[in-house]
């Protein structure tokens, strides 16, 4: 199944539309455009629902927010909504400002999103309507560890069905549930955390993943987390002893860019609960 829902990114070529934020949107596009999508970024209050209406699904990150994109994300996701369009949440940082959080908070209100992705601190702070983060990171005491899995795994299921959307928590073990089955994901490398921006990648290659399987959304996500988790093995056993962060982002957009079904499929290490 993994390997059909690749195949079908690369042969459909979903149209992304991105409101993401400004730190990591030319390595956003540059993933999408490596999976085989399309991305097109827009955050103007006159253009985003145009832009939203030619795409197939909408890609909301909120790492970066200001007055003017907060009311550009609702009249996107409200068109998209509309539309029947698949859209995403990436909350970053929610739980580090009042402004993130309420902001979140609102956006999951007034807009049915097909899928939340973030780590389990930001996931956690959607779930009770509050709490903190380590800036755009998750707390330590919050994370998915082999001793917490049961219990993360039943939060995830529980807050999956309570807001009927797919949750996908990424973290050193990924969990990705509709609210019936979960998958449980050890695909990556922890050098994976000292590239910005990789998190916010896979919110937009899911979004295609999602695009592309309509019929299959959950392994559809399940597919885009191991795919990442996967380049960034990939990248790393191609790394010299020269290379650093910035060559590692390289080779992991490149490792997505030359990653094939059979190739998904075999390298893909989950198992479903």
């Amino acid at each position: 199944m993994l390997k059909k829902c690749i195949e079908n990114v690369r042969s459909k070529v979903p149209l992304v539309h991105n409101i993401t934020n400004y730190v990591t949107v030319n390595d956003v596009a540059n993933v999408l455009l490596a999976c085989g999508a399309s991305p097109i970024m827009s955050d103007d209050l006159e253009d985003v629902e145009e832009i939203t209406s030619i795409c197939g699904g909408l890609n909301i990150n909120i790492g970066t927010l200001n007055k003017n994109t907060i009311s550009s994300m609702f009249l996107a996701g409200k068109k998209a909504n509309k539309l029947g369009h698949k859209v995403l949440l990436d909350p970053v940082g929610v739980g580090a400002s009042k402004l993130r959080t309420d902001t979140a908070v609102n956006l999951m209100k007034e807009i049915k999103f097909s899928t939340i992705r973030g780590n389990i601190s930001e996931i956690k702070t959607l779930a009770l309507g509050n709490g903190s983060t380590k800036g755009v990171d998750a707390d330590v005491a919050d994370a998915v560890t082999e001793a917490s899995l049961d219990n993360a795994v039943a939060f995830v299921k529980t807050f999956a069905k309570k807001t009927g959307c797919i949750i996908a928590v990424t973290g050193a073990i990924d969990l990705v549930s509709n609210g019936d089955k979960c998958y449980v994901i050890r695909n990556g490398r922890t050098e994976m955390s000292k590239i910005t921006g990789t998190g916010c990648q896979l919110s937009a290659i899911m979004t295609a993943f999602l695009i592309a399987n309509p019929d299959n959304e959950l392994e559809a996500a399940a597919a885009a987390v191991c795919a990442m988790g996967l380049a960034g093995e990939i990248g790393w056993s191609n790394m010299q002893p020269s290379d650093g962060n910035s060559t590692y982002r390289n080779r992991i957009i490149d490792a997505i860019y030359n990653m094939d079904g059979e190739t998904l499929e075999k390298g893909a290490k989950y198992e479903v609960r």
